[in-house]
C-alpha cells in the first residue's frame, strides 16, 4: 500500500507512480462490473466525478484508481479531508495554482480528491466555488486545474434542497455521478474479497494464510455488513492474526448466530433480518408474477415494475433470474 505524505492540515498526498492493488473495485457482482466498466471511459476525461455510498464502501479506492488510469497518473494524487479544510487551504491552493513551479508534479497536473465533501464549511463552499472551473476553455490563473472527484457518504442532493450545500458547487463538482453499492448488495463478491484480504495481511502480519470454511464463507455472505468493506477487510485481518474463525466471528453477532430453520440450531433471528428477508422474498415473487404475465420481455417488465431496465437486469441476477 502506497505511503501517504502529510502536507499540511486536512490534506493527503500520494505520488502517481505509486501503486496500490485494489481488491475490490472490480468484482463478480453486475453492479460493479458496470461501475468499472464507466470508471474505464471516464478516467482519460478530466471530467469532475462526484461518488456517493454508504461509509466504508471503497470510495477513496475508486478515485485512486480513476486516478492511476487517468493521463494524469504521473502527477499527484491530493486527498482533501474537508471537516478539517479551512478557508485559508483553500486559498492557499488557488495561490499555488497561479504559481506553476510551486504545483509542479501535484495538485496541478494531477488528480484532487475532496473526502466527505458535504461536510464542507459554508464559507470553504464559497471559496471553493471561486477556485473551480466552469467550463472555459482557458482557465485563468487562479483556478484549480487538477481533476476534480469529490466523495460523500451522506444525502448530498437533501442537503442542497435543505440549503446546507451550495447548488452551484454541487452541479461543478456532479460531471457524472457514481454510486458505490454497500457490500450487502454485492454479497457475491464476498468470497473473492475475503481471499484478497487473507493474501494481503498474511504478507502485511507475517502470519501463515489461514482457511476459511465453506460455512463460515455462507455465513459472511448472509450478513449485512453495516460497515461494508471496511468492516469486512478488519474481520479478515483479526482471522489472519489470531487464526480462530470462532474467534473472528465473535464481535459480530448476527453473523456468529446459527442460521434459522436448520435442525439442531437456534431460532434467533432478529425482526429487522426477518423483515429484510420477507421483503426479498415479496420482491422476488412479484417479479416472477410480472415477467410470467409478460412473457419474459424483461423491458415491458421493468415498466410495469416502474423500475429502470438496468434494475430489473440487476435484480434478476441477484435472484439467479437471468
Amino acid at each position: 500500500m502506497a505511503s501517504r505524505v502529510p502536507l499540511t492540515i486536512g490534506m493527503q498526498s500520494v505520488a502517481g507512480g505509486e501503486a496500490r492493488h485494489h481488491g475490490f473495485v472490480s468484482g463478480k457482482n453486475v453492479a460493479m462490473r458496470a461501475l468499472e466498466h464507466v470508471i474505464a471511459n471516464i478516467a482519460l476525461t478530466d471530467i469532475p466525478v462526484l461518488l456517493t455510498g454508504e461509509s466504508g464502501t471503497g470510495k477513496e479506492e475508486v478515485a485512486l484508481r480513476i486516478h492511476q488510469m487517468s493521463r494524469r497518473q504521473s502527477g499527484r494524487f491530493v486527498k482533501l479531508i474537508c471537516a478539517s479544510l479551512t478557508v485559508e487551504l483553500v486559498d492557499e491552493l488557488t495561490r499555488a495554482a497561479a504559481d506553476s513551479d510551486a504545483m509542479a508534479g501535484s495538485a496541478a497536473d494531477g488528480t484532487l480528491f475532496l473526502d466527505e465533501v458535504s461536510e464542507l464549511s459554508s464559507s470553504c463552499q464559497s471559496r471553493l466555488l471561486h477556485a473551480l472551473p466552469d467550463g472555459d476553455a482557458i482557465p485563468n490563473a487562479r483556478v484549480l486545474r487538477a481533476r476534480i472527484i469529490s466523495a460523500t457518504s451522506q444525502d448530498i442532493e437533501e442537503e442542497v434542497r435543505a440549503g446546507h450545500f451550495r447548488k452551484e458547487l454541487y452541479y461543478r463538482l456532479k460531471g457524472i455521478s457514481l454510486r458505490l453499492p454497500p457490500l450487502r448488495e454485492r454479497s457475491d463478491d464476498i468470497p473473492a474479497l475475503v481471499d484478497f484480504f487473507l493474501s494481503k495481511h498474511s504478507a502485511l502480519l507475517g502470519r501463515p494464510r489461514p482457511q476459511v470454511s465453506a460455512e463460515t464463507l455462507r455465513m459472511m455472505q448472509e450478513y449485512s455488513w453495516p460497515g461494508n468493506i471496511r468492516e469486512l477487510e478488519n474481520v479478515v485481518k483479526k482471522l489472519v492474526a489470531v487464526g480462530d474463525e470462532k474467534v473472528m466471528l465473535s464481535d459480530l453477532d448476527p453473523l456468529a448466530a446459527p442460521a434459522p430453520g436448520v435442525a439442531g440450531q437456534s431460532e434467533r433471528i432478529s425482526l429487522k433480518e426477518a423483515a429484510r428477508a420477507a421483503s426479498r422474498h415479496a420482491e422476488r415473487e412479484l417479479i416472477q408474477q410480472v415477467l410470467t404475465r409478460v412473457r419474459w420481455n424483461r423491458k415491458r417488465a421493468a415498466r410495469e415494475l416502474q423500475i429502470s431496465y438496468k434494475a430489473l437486469l440487476y435484480k434478476l441476477k441477484q435472484m439467479g433470474l437471468d
